[in-house]
């Protein structure tokens, strides 16, 4: 296992609006605080990858502690790993413990607005640097 930083590209898409819902629970932006040091934005940032790279980092963050988010009974849990979007932007992503979730899809949260700040659109690229631990 690496358990390293990864430079990853993926593009931008529109998530089911769920998100937001997820990011202001208080319990979820309490740990969010308290484990990832800032408060998250309302929503994730949403990211199709593919490829060997996406491949090798998506096993290896199955198998990796990770940073767990410890939900109350009623919700599931996910684990997060910290990354620096565009080189600019602290985060983390997020993958949600539930059964049949998208292979290719990366849900980041990040203390601030990033399509606004980064100003982009659905079907822009992203570059980020993933620290698998």
């Amino acid at each position: 296992m690496n358990c390293g930083a990864v430079i990853l590209e993926g593009c931008l898409r529109s998530g089911l609006g769920e998100g937001a819902g997820f990011t202001c629970l208080d319990w979820v932006a309490r740990q969010f605080q308290s484990k990832l040091g800032f408060a998250p934005h309302p929503g994730t940032l949403n990211l199709s990858l593919a490829g060997g790279d996406w491949d090798a980092a998506r096993a290896e963050m199955e198998l990796a502690p990770g940073i767990a988010i410890e939900p109350p009974p009623g919700f599931c849990a996910a684990k997060c790993f910290t990354l620096v979007i565009d080189g600019r932007i602290q985060g983390a992503a997020v993958i949600p413990g539930v059964a049949d979730y998208p292979a290719d899809k990366l849900e980041i949260v990040a203390p601030v607005a990033v399509r606004e700040v980064l100003r982009l659109s659905d079907g822009d690229r992203v570059t980020l640097q993933l620290l698998i631990a």
